[in-house]
């Protein structure tokens, strides 16, 4: 289960960075960190920490929620 999760919020990552038309480099020098950093959540090896994630919400413009695809869902 964690490993499709890490799965779902690269892709995601993945997918809003490059509609963004910003590159790895570009993105991992803004969080100052490695490309290969950057790669490595992008393809769910590993996952950002929470003041990254926010951090790249921030950089993108979206919440936290909308980067990593947690949907809200009312309480009955």
């Amino acid at each position: 289960a964690r490993g499709e999760v890490m799965q779902k919020i690269g892709l995601r990552l993945q997918r809003i960075r490059k509609q963004n038309g910003v590159s790895q480099e570009e993105l991992a020098k803004k969080l100052h960190v490695q490309r290969q950093t950057i790669s490595s959540y992008e393809r769910g090896v590993s996952t950002p920490d929470i003041y990254i994630l926010i951090a790249m919400a921030d950089y993108f413009e979206v919440s936290v929620d909308e980067l990593v695809g947690r949907n809200r869902k009312k309480k009955k």
